[in-house]
């Protein structure tokens, strides 16, 4: 497997990951998590534009997981990891996270942070086995309370929610 910078061409591919990460969603109860819509191709764009878009490519090139971040409060801020449901359990998404941990680094950028669900077993279990830990309400920068705001505006809250921090 090979990491490199999304292409403007990898875009499409994303949003069709994006859809199959979805699906096992659907066995938890959360049909509506599922049925999401991938991030439109402008926003998929943007992060690439901005060099903070990564895909993990077969060795023909077809990507099968991808990450896409944004610069928040001094840190990198994991927007969505997602690798195709063909391609789970292989370590990807670590790779993708490990990949944008370096990347902080070289940026002198001192954290990774994310939001997730908390009872989703691929979600803030699985970051904490990655070395992120929760990161109490109180002690949320102004621009994670304000994502964490727009969760809660677009009904993610129905289900528990965190967000974590990873030190790079």
């Amino acid at each position: 497997m090979t990491i490199r910078a999304a292409s403007p061409a990898d875009l499409p591919r994303l949003q069709e990951i994006e859809r199959a990460a979805g699906e096992p969603f659907r066995a938890l109860g959360m049909p509506e998590i599922a049925d999401d819509a991938p991030p439109p191709l402008a926003t998929l764009e943007h992060h690439r534009r901005a060099g903070l878009a990564w895909v993990c490519t077969l060795p023909d090139d077809t990507p099968v997981a991808y990450l896409i971040a944004d610069r928040i409060d001094g840190s990198l801020h994991i927007e969505q990891v997602s690798v195709h449901p063909s391609h789970a359990h292989q370590g990807l998404g670590r790779l993708l996270i490990d990949h944008v941990a370096h990347h902080a680094r070289r940026e002198d950028t001192p954290a990774l942070t994310l939001t997730t669900f908390t009872e989703v077993p691929w979600n803030a279990p699985y970051y904490t086995r990655l070395g992120f830990t929760p990161i109490p309400e109180p002690h949320l920068t102004p621009a994670l309370r304000e994502i964490r705001a727009r969760e809660a505006a677009a009904g993610l809250d129905r289900w528990p929610r965190v967000a974590m921090r990873r030190g790079v």
